[in-house]
């Protein structure tokens, strides 16, 4: 058996073993705040929850949400590009035109909709 192969093993073994040790440990000898403002409710600065859990929300706040991801993952893709852009050359250049140029065209589909108009 190898080296690496037994230090592995050691350090998987230990890893199993000292984790659930540690939070066992803690358990016991750790800090407990247990109460009724402990366990209640704190929903970014709103102390008391408004409405039911089944409250109806606006489907615009979906779509603004996916709008970002999808113009997000954009500059994703151009990052990478910017950097090896000379490397690329003009097939690289020709292909980020047409992404951006489809990027453009659903971005004005996207407000001629009216999709990022709040009313």
């Amino acid at each position: 058996m190898s080296a690496e192969l037994v230090m592995a093993s050691v350090l998987f073994i230990g890893i199993a073993l000292i984790l659930p040790a540690v939070f066992i440990l803690m358990k016991f000898i750790g800090p407990h705040s247990d109460g009724a403002i402990k366990n209640d409710i704190y929903e970014s600065g709103i102390s008391t929850m408004v409405g039911t859990s089944t409250q109806r929300f606006s489907v615009k706040y979906y779509l603004v949400a996916i709008l970002f991801i999808i113009f997000d993952i954009e500059a994703i893709f151009m990052f990478p590009w910017a950097v090896n852009v000379q490397e690329l050359g003009m097939h690289g250049f020709v292909a980020m035109m047409i992404f951006i140029v489809s990027l453009l065209g659903g971005l004005i589909y996207v407000i001629q909709k009216g999709a990022l108009k709040w009313e």
